[in-house]
């Protein structure tokens, strides 16, 4: 099975807030027609070569942003056999957060979660985001890291190291940890980690398009004996799946000719192909959701 965990959708770039329109203008116009547009069209269309893939919302005080809950989890139920929605909750207020997790689990059927706390100005180990963690431990809802750096110019950097996830992952050994886009830039970082705790993976997503970073990064889990622990994940709409599934497998290209080491192809079929539901436990699809979610927002396919 082919699981794409990571990618997101939105009506328009302001949804993600003050710092961020900018630089998505300037990245999707340098991408294909077809990886533009972040609408539920394209990205069922983009979706097609995965069995499942997840769709993220995103919520941020401190960008004043919202791709809201409710809006994933309509799209979501639209196609409950091919999507996964996560929740986004924002736990720089704690209270606020477990309130919206419990609603996105009990209300909306969404099977995770994920934080991104360098766009919420919070620190990875805070009390205030222990206490969410708390929470999506008990409801069995694996989080999801998101790591990315460059994607608001309020984002803040020191935030966003992994190994300030360490411990998190030493107080919450069931919680089901996943550091998105290796923890690029500080990949190492994330391999530590993965080396270091059973219960922590990281996605692939973003990291294929830096093709030597990619390469080098690939090379170090692989020496490192993590391979196992990376999921795939396309990063939506800024690469497509079969752009990144054609990256990774393009990605011994700097060995040809010389000595450098190389990744067995079959490591990473792996990480394509890998049983990503059964590792995060969310495994069990047929799981009813439980109520239409009571919201004025509207999906719109256009």
């Amino acid at each position: 099975m082919i699981v794409d965990c990571h990618t997101h959708i939105w009506e328009s770039v302001e949804q993600l807030g003050r710092g961020t329109s900018l630089w998505n203008t300037q990245v999707r116009a340098s991408l294909p027609v077809s990886a533009r547009k972040a609408n539920p069209e394209t990205h069922l269309l983009a979706a097609k070569p995965v069995d499942r893939t997840f769709v993220l919302a995103f919520k941020s005080h401190y960008l004043n942003a919202d791709v809201p809950n409710e809006y994933v989890a309509r799209y979501v139920r639209k196609h409950p056999g091919k999507l996964i929605g996560f929740a986004s909750v924002d736990p720089s207020r704690p209270q606020e957060a477990i309130d919206d997790l419990r609603r996105a689990h009990d209300d909306f059927g969404l099977r995770g979660v994920s934080v991104w706390p360098a766009a919420q100005d919070f620190h990875p180990a805070c009390s205030a985001a222990m206490r969410v963690y708390t929470e999506a431990q008990r409801l069995r809802m694996p989080i999801i890291f998101h790591q990315d750096v460059r994607a608001s110019n309020a984002g803040k950097m020191e935030f966003a190291r992994p190994y300030l996830i360490d411990e998190v992952a030493r107080e919450f050994p069931e919680l089901k940890i996943v550091i998105s886009q290796f923890g690029d830039p500080w990949t190492q970082e994330t391999i530590a980690l993965l080396g270091k705790h059973p219960n922590v993976f990281a996605d692939i997503s973003g990291v294929v398009q830096q093709p030597w970073h990619a390469y080098n990064s690939l090379v170090l889990a692989y020496q490192a004996g993590v391979m196992d622990a990376l999921l795939f994940g396309s990063n939506f709409p800024y690469s497509t799946a079969t752009e990144s599934i054609e990256a990774l497998y393009s990605i011994n290209q700097f060995c040809h000719g010389t000595n450098l080491p190389t990744i067995p192809r079959e490591q990473l079929r792996r990480i394509v192909e890998r049983e990503t539901l059964k590792l995060l436990g969310i495994d069990d699809l047929d799981a009813p959701l439980l109520r239409e979610p009571e919201t004025s927002v509207i999906l719109r396919d256009d």
